[in-house]
């Protein structure tokens, strides 16, 4: 079965002003789902097209790697943002940011810094070594 784009979690005009209809048409509409359509080509009839979108990203290099890890990065970014979202958090994750980052104000503005020094294209994630220390990674392109 050919990798699917997944559904959006949210309707394309949930998240005005921050992103209109227009931009998610074209960012979830063309450009996220001409990633799936790239990766079904490039995988047709060989051994990537039976194993999970996770699995190809985690082994393949090149072409493959690309547009899979695209199409994994942007599924993933869909699910991280919300029309109902938004502020502080709070909880473990408060505490965390407090622990890593000095608090929630701190992390955003070192999240928005490594953003905005990526050259071309790329992704500034927020992720927890084996410890549970957080990070932001700030990595080029399909880089996961």
């Amino acid at each position: 079965m050919p990798f699917q784009q997944p559904p959006l979690p949210f309707a394309m005009n949930a998240m005005k002003p921050f992103l209109s209809e227009e931009q998610l048409t074209y960012h979830y509409g063309k450009h996220h789902a001409a990633y799936f359509k790239n990766l079904n080509g490039l995988v047709e009839g060989k051994p990537e097209a039976g194993m999970s979108l996770r699995e190809v990203v985690v082994q393949s290099t090149g072409p493959v790697f690309n547009n899979a890890a695209q199409a994994w990065n942007h599924s993933f970014y869909w699910d991280c943002i919300s029309p109902d979202g938004g502020g502080e958090p709070k909880g473990d994750l408060a505490a965390a940011l407090q622990r890593d980052f000095g608090g929630f104000a701190a992390f955003q503005k070192a999240m928005s810094e490594a953003a905005v020094k990526l050259f071309g294209a790329g992704w500034a994630w927020l992720a927890a070594d084996k410890q549970g220390k957080l990070e932001i990674a700030p990595l080029g392109n399909a880089d996961t």
